[in-house]
């Protein structure tokens, strides 16, 4: 397959607003695609190579300088290859080697190639193929139902292995994946709900827990082998040693446990969620390390040699009484009990409460109603997409956010509005330091992102506005903080914003 097709398949994306036509035309593409060519495929029509970063930034690219080739001629096959060159290039001279293997690649591109290379290589290939949209598009190429290829890619973790599983092999293919110890799987995730009262009646039968201020982790362990790993699946396991040995300790042989994990203060209260973050990362800085994180577990999806995924919450909750012992999170699935729970979790100094469902099954890709998020302070997951220059005391600093929403049908995030309230001077300094890493353009007055950060804003809901394309605006927003345990996908949509509309 050549790359044109992709190319003129991701314009036919940018195109259109309708999902249908979304799926229409990626499955198209997907059925013509040769087995081997299948993942990179997917992997460049979901915003990213199969090598992931492949250690060449936007300044890189734009210095390159190729003239374009007159006609297509490349293949998906041979782009995918020159990525891999580029991307294992290491030691002494692997810069200038990305160079000119970059250089080389974009001298086979036609110009319309060329600027589909260069946003994907720079994150910014928004065109409309997000995870949601490719896993339908998937199961309409495959001809299996929707809700079989989300269950595999839950078990995978990779979009295109489960392409190639579900287009070579089917049904069948599909369900071979199983949760597999040591191999990370996609949470579960919740949706918000406006109170206490609407989330409790909506669930027959429900437990009611904390919602702590801290970081999501999932672990792993088979005999005395523990893996400990972020929402995103990324392996922190080396970074978090006292939790290796807590998990090593357990009372089984083998488990898969979901959970949060927060450094708390001598007085048990949890410290800010960037001192947490701090451990996931390898640092020399000794105060850092010595702060210990305690773990909370919520969900245990697997214990001794059985897998708990299709069990409903009850089942699990009784699994996970068995084996965390103490280290279970706060909650209660007593009638009368939630607004004790809210009170004594807003107490201890935890955001609220979670509500779920206890005839669910463990679920992950899509936030559904089985578990539900009360906060009594309304905050939203939203995407940085640019920032200004700072005035007065801010000179010399990047500092009022441009602030957009995921675009739930996959196009590129819709603007919603800008604070630079809530801004510590910590916070302008890294912005000013890390922003121009993930510039992509500039004028005098503000610099232009990737769409990679995502931030937990705090806001009085939003009014209607045409000031933003999303005919919306937010009321008195402020940064709470940084979530770098985030994905832009992991955002809050478009739709959730217009959900806190006042009036």
């Amino acid at each position: 397959m050549l790359l044109a097709d992709v190319v003129a398949t991701s314009a036919a994306l940018a195109a259109t607003r309708s999902r249908k036509s979304k799926i229409a035309a990626l499955a198209e593409l997907l059925t013509r695609a040769g087995p081997g060519e299948l993942p990179a495929v997917v992997a460049f029509l979901t915003g990213q190579p199969t090598q992931g970063r492949i250690g060449a930034g936007w300044r890189t690219l734009a210095e390159l300088g190729a003239a374009p080739a007159g006609a297509p001629e490349l293949t998906v096959a041979q782009v995918d290859a020159a990525l891999g060159e580029v991307a294992s290039a290491s030691g002494s001279g692997s810069a200038q080697r990305r160079t000119v293997a970059l250089r080389g690649l974009f001298a086979r591109a036609t110009q319309d190639e060329q600027r589909f290379l260069f946003r994907l290589l720079t994150g910014e290939l928004r065109q409309g193929a997000l995870e949601g949209v490719m896993v339908d598009a998937i199961a309409t190429a495959a001809a299996v139902p929707g809700e079989v290829v989300r269950r595999a890619f839950m078990l995978s973790g990779r979009l295109p292995v489960t392409a190639s599983a579900a287009v070579t092999g089917g049904e069948r293919a599909l369900g071979e994946f199983r949760l597999a110890l040591g191999r990370p799987i996609r949470p579960m995730l919740a949706s918000p709900a406006e109170s206490l009262e609407e989330a409790i009646a909506e669930h027959a039968s429900a437990i009611v827990e904390y919602k702590m201020d801290g970081a999501r982790i999932q672990v792993h362990r088979e005999g005395d082998e523990v893996h400990v790993y972020t929402r995103t699946l990324r392996e922190i396991t080396g970074s978090v040693g006292e939790l290796v040995e807590l998990v090593r300790a357990l009372p089984c042989r083998s488990v898969v446990l979901d959970g949060e994990t927060l450094a708390l203060s001598d007085d048990g209260r949890p410290r800010p969620f960037q001192e947490t973050m701090s451990r996931f990362g390898s640092t020399r800085d000794e105060q850092v390390r010595a702060l210990l994180l305690r773990p909370y577990f919520f969900d245990c999806l697997h214990l001794d040699g059985e897998d708990l995924l299709d069990a409903p919450l009850r089942e699990r909750n009784n699994a996970l009484r068995t084996v965390a012992g103490a280290h279970l999170i706060p909650g209660e699935s007593e009638p009368g009990a939630p607004a004790e729970i809210l009170e004594s979790a807003l107490e201890a100094g935890h955001e609220g409460v979670m509500v779920k469902s206890l005839d669910s099954p463990y679920a992950a890709g899509r936030r559904g109603r089985a578990w539900l998020k009360v906060k009594p302070v309304h905050t939203l997951d939203l995407v940085v997409l640019a920032a200004e220059w700072g005035h007065g005391r801010r000179t010399g600093y990047l500092s009022n956010l441009h602030l957009g929403a995921r675009d739930p049908d996959g196009g590129p995030p819709i603007m919603v509005g800008k604070t630079f309230k809530g801004l510590t001077d910590e916070l302008l300094a890294w912005q000013t330091k890390t922003f121009p890493e993930l510039e992509t353009r500039r004028d005098d007055w503000t610099v232009y992102l990737r769409p990679e950060l995502v931030v937990e804003i705090e806001l009085d809901g939003a009014q209607v506005s045409t000031r933003y394309p999303g005919g919306v605006a937010l009321r008195f927003a402020r940064v709470v903080r940084y979530r770098p345990d985030k994905q832009a996908h992991d955002a809050d949509t478009i739709d959730a914003v217009r959900a806190t509309l006042k009036g």
